[in-house]
């Protein structure tokens, strides 16, 4: 038999994609993992000081992750740059566009941190945080203010990592960074006594340890193959510009949350405190389906830079299929599993009902959202931007009226809860599914080169 054939064949080919996909996403999937996991060991050490504490966790959680998630381009701009770069052969020009994107992740994040002191009160208060609520949301978002330069600079790192295909050393970063979060939490919380500012704190300590490893990954990397480590204000200025786009993408991402935590809060406390619960296992949900959509942005990247469209095409159709199937998976747990979930977080018997009754309902539409996430990787990979703005921005408008339909008509506590989860992960996860799956049947999105 000629084995070159037999090599040949659509069964290997689509073995050996498949085993690249698991080779980036799988050490992808236990990075992505870490951010959901400090919310969740925030959420279990303060949920256990009461009601009010972990309802203003869930506040103060929300804008944080807002606002750094808002700043994501940092990673996923980098990434499609870098495999592009990769892809055709520049690696000292991925390198040089990755440190360009670490000074600007540090500037980024020590002015935010002044911002986010100066104005949480006025945040926590136009999310409608009121009484201790709001006072706990306060202490918790200003201490943890203090890690945000460090959480942008694992972003940006990260980035450059994943667009040279290397997703094992933020793994083991993310890895060491989540454990020291843990147990920095139990001794501050409740070994030194300090409540929910043990918690914030903790938190920034570790963000701050883990951008700091993974920069000088970057670094030892940069300096081997030639890139300089100055800053180059033409070099800063072209990241901001391929990530404007990406900007504006997650601002509607994060504008839908937001509106969804507003909801919440207008609900009652029952519900916002079992909305932290099931919006923390959600999270942790949606990342570890992103992981193919990370491994989704560097194959496509990559092939794209290369000028290989069909293979591009080929990763498309096999990430998508992994991706369903494991939301599928995941979604069979969440649902399954919500009541016992409920008993980590809280011992409120009202708490327990809402986020059991939530879990179920987002286990039902966990597949589709694997279909979102993963289109939405590939079409980041392929550095298109300026449609993923605007039709992020025409998924929020559709979700906009189903969300206040929710706040105005919907009860409290449980079945509140369950209709507020039914619009967000099925309205405008659908909303983000058709806009992404048409694009994706289309070639517009496939330019080749490094341009």
């Amino acid at each position: 038999m000629d084995e070159r054939k037999f090599d040949d064949t659509p069964t290997t080919r689509r073995s050996l994609l498949d085993r690249q996909i698991l080779a980036l996403a799988v050490p992808a999937l236990g990075a992505l993992v870490a951010e959901p996991l400090f919310v969740l060991v925030d959420s279990a050490v303060v949920g256990h000081l009461g009601t009010a504490q972990l309802a203003g966790l869930s506040l103060a959680s929300t804008l944080l992750v807002t606002l750094v998630g808002l700043c994501v381009f940092l990673a996923y701009a980098t990434t499609a740059a870098v495999a592009r770069r990769l892809g055709a052969g520049q690696e000292r020009e991925a390198l040089q566009s990755g440190v360009d994107g670490l000074w600007l992740a540090l500037g980024l994040g020590i002015l935010l941190a002044g911002l986010l002191w100066i104005t949480a009160p006025w945040a926590v208060g136009a999310m409608g945080g009121t009484g201790d609520v709001a006072e706990h949301a306060v202490v918790y978002l200003r201490w943890s203010a203090f890690g945000l330069p460090g959480m942008l600079l694992v972003l940006a790192s990260t980035g450059v990592l994943r667009g040279l295909q290397d997703t094992r050393t933020p793994l083991w970063v993310a890895a060491g960074g989540a454990t020291a979060n843990a147990v920095l939490n139990v001794v501050l919380v409740y070994g030194v006594g300090l409540g929910i500012a043990g918690s914030g704190i903790g938190t920034a300590v570790a963000q701050l340890g883990m951008g700091a490893i993974l920069v000088a990954v970057v670094v030892r990397g940069a300096r081997r193959r030639g890139a300089a480590l100055r800053p180059a204000a033409g070099g800063i200025w072209a990241n901001v510009l391929a990530g404007t786009p990406l900007f504006v993408r997650t601002l509607s991402l994060r504008l839908a949350i937001l509106l969804t935590v507003f909801v919440a809060t207008g609900l009652g406390e029952v519900t916002l405190a079992g909305y932290q619960v099931v919006a923390s296992v959600w999270g942790l949900a949606a990342f570890a389906l992103d992981a193919l959509a990370i491994a989704a942005q560097a194959l496509v990247g990559y092939g794209l830079g290369a000028d290989d469209v069909p293979r591009v095409r080929a990763v498309l159709r096999r990430t998508l299929q992994w991706g369903v199937a494991a939301g599928a998976l995941l979604g069979l747990v969440m649902a399954a599993g919500g009541w016992w979930f409920a008993l980590l977080f809280t011992s409120d018997p009202d708490v327990r009902t809402a986020v059991a009754l939530g879990m179920a309902v987002c286990g039902l539409l966990l597949p589709m959202a694997g279909w979102v996430f993963v289109l939405d990787g590939v079409l980041i990979g392929a550095g298109d931007g300026r449609f993923l703005a605007w039709a992020g921005m025409l998924t929020l408008v559709v979700y906009v009226p189903f969300a206040l339909a929710v706040r105005h008509w919907a009860p409290d506590g449980a079945a509140g809860l369950a209709w507020l989860w039914l619009a967000f992960a099925g309205v405008f996860m659908a909303a983000r599914a058709v806009t992404t799956g048409l694009r994706a049947r289309g070639s517009r999105w496939m330019v080749t080169g490094t341009a």
